[in-house]
């Protein structure tokens, strides 16, 4: 079993074999069904926005799990970012070390070789991650969007095979769904698996695929029945694995951002799959999708969030120190006002997202509030981005400066986990009432 980066003393954890600490998860509901004994600083009140210790939906132990999560990302990611940007990827290494402390496969049950946390403890990895603005290891993908799909839908079998490993790191999952002609659109999918016997032939090709290069299983989204009464009846899931006959890799795809995060083309030709690599029933892959995409937007939307208040905060120390006029730039009143500003957008934006995350642990989160969280946020995050970058003058146009980065880096969250054109149609369709 994986240590936790929590202390032995902490409650709410239990020990296991090993000496390791594991979440209990009736602490975690018991603890988020009594109120705090003092009250905690909100973010608005909060002296950084970053600050440990605030907003109410987080307790003591999260705390101390975020000072550990907190440290891991300085010591384990900082120092080797720029080397992995230039690589295209992180080191197998990292995945690794993150297993061992724990930070993989948080919210995946205790029995299914998960972590057994809950939304609160993943949430800090996810937060965190961006608090370090090294957006290179697919972490949060790989926990909390692909492990979920084996460990909810998977036979016993494949919940032992891969959830035990995908947890410790030496086992790194991607999620095939786009492909050169649908992206947003998952009804418009034309990878295809035709039955064989008991065998499946997979044939097609997916892009734009996060942990790609890297991935030791991949769930491949593919049609199944072409003669369904709608496309959405007939796809289904299956886990492809690395060094199948047929499976290859394309190239790393050069990204203007997310420079370290490996990103592939995956090509199927004639993949010969057995029955046991159907993950779930046959042709209900479209469901679970729609099931599973509303907790994808969620930690898009705590991320572009939390990338908000680490720009707010980068800007807020270069403006206290850059001087023009005999005086720093922070004695300029519109200096002043647009950190009023942004400030004040990103406050809202976290009340709604902890909202949001509260709603998801209650689970009452429902798609038109998440999609609202994910579209608003996102286009918020490029807000900051901008205008953050011009209060750093010519000097947020280097890379050097860690606002250069967070940049082109936030320019892709408003098109991953469905675009935000699609965010406002599903909106729209509960304003209206359609289908």
């Amino acid at each position: 079993m994986l240590r936790r980066l929590v202390k032995p003393t902490v409650s709410g954890l239990k020990n296991v074999s090993g000496g390791g600490q594991v979440l209990s998860a009736a602490a975690t509901r018991k603890q988020h069904s009594q109120p705090s004994a003092s009250v905690r600083p909100e973010t608005s009140t909060a002296k950084t926005l970053m600050d440990i210790g605030t907003r109410r939906i987080f307790n003591e132990d999260h705390d101390i799990f975020r000072q550990s999560v907190r440290r891991f990302f300085q010591e384990e990611v900082v120092p080797h970012h720029k080397e992995w940007e230039k690589a295209g990827q992180v080191s197998r290494e990292v995945w690794e070390k993150a297993g061992e402390q724990g930070l993989l496969g948080i919210m995946i049950p205790e029995e299914h070789g998960g972590v057994g946390g809950d939304v609160f403890y993943a949430a800090v990895v996810w937060e965190e991650q961006m608090y370090s603005n090294c957006s290179g290891p697919g972490f949060v993908l790989h926990s909390d969007v692909i492990m979920p799909y084996i460990s909810k839908y998977g036979s016993k079998e494949q919940i032992e095979r891969f959830i035990p490993n995908m947890t410790a790191g030496k086992c790194i999952a991607a999620i095939a769904m786009s492909e050169p002609g649908a992206g947003s659109d998952l009804q418009g999918v034309r990878t295809y698996a035709k039955k064989d016997g008991s065998d499946w032939i997979l044939n097609g090709n997916k892009v734009f695929i996060s942990n790609g290069w890297m991935a030791d299983v991949v769930v491949v989204v593919t049609v199944t029945n072409r003669d369904a009464k709608t496309a959405a009846h007939g796809i289904s899931l299956f886990l492809v694995e690395e060094g199948m006959k047929g499976f290859q890799k394309g190239r790393k795809l050069d990204k203007i951002g997310l420079k370290a995060q490996d990103t592939a083309e995956l090509f199927f030709e004639d993949v010969r799959l057995p029955a046991s690599a159907l993950l779930g029933e046959l042709n209900k892959g479209f469901y679970y999708l729609m099931n599973e995409l509303p907790q994808e937007r969620l930690l898009v939307a705590d991320m572009a969030i939390a990338s908000c208040e680490f720009m707010f905060e980068e800007t807020r120390n270069y403006v206290m120190q850059r001087k023009a006029f005999g005086k720093t730039i922070s004695h300029l009143q519109t200096v002043q006002h647009k950190l009023a500003e942004l400030k004040t957008e990103i406050c809202v934006g976290r009340a709604f997202v902890d909202h949001c995350i509260q709603l998801f642990a209650e689970k009452r989160l429902d798609p038109s509030t998440v999609s609202m969280a994910k579209y608003w946020t996102t286009d918020l995050q490029n807000k900051v981005a901008t205008q953050c970058l011009q209060l750093h003058g010519g000097w947020g146009y280097m890379l050097e400066y860690p606002i250069a980065k967070a940049f082109v880096d936030s320019r892709v969250q408003p098109i991953y986990g469905g675009t935000n054109e699609i965010m406002k149609e599903l909106i729209a369709r509960g304003i209206v009432g359609q289908k």
